[in-house]
């Protein structure tokens, strides 16, 4: 286990919003705004899913870690801490994923 996390990552996008210069990708996306980093996350997503059906391992790790950034660049400009959604994921925990769903769709 290499000891990131994606808190870490988080913090490290929260750092580069504020302190980045104009080489840092960061800044460069979110000054593009939020359809643009939405749209990074889902041409991600495909890669991601082109990598899985294909087989390609390396790939995939390698795609899953694009998204798993731009996701949380996306939560950042969103002003949505990656806490809330794992608090959500911890709240789903203890049902089955039937009933979550259905539950969802009460709601």
């Amino acid at each position: 286990m290499s000891g990131f996390s994606l808190e870490d990552l988080e913090a490290v996008i929260a750092d580069r919003l504020v302190n980045g210069d104009e080489t840092s990708y960061t800044r460069k996306l979110a000054a593009r705004g939020m359809p643009k980093a939405a749209q990074k996350v889902g041409e991600e997503a495909v890669e991601a899913v082109i990598a899985a059906v294909s087989g390609d391992r390396t790939g995939l790790r390698n795609e899953c870690a694009d998204l798993f950034y731009h996701l949380l660049v996306v939560l950042k400009l969103a002003d949505l801490p990656l806490e809330e959604v794992l608090d959500e994921l911890g709240r789903r925990m203890g049902r089955s994923g039937l009933e979550e769903k259905a539950s969802r769709a009460k709601d």
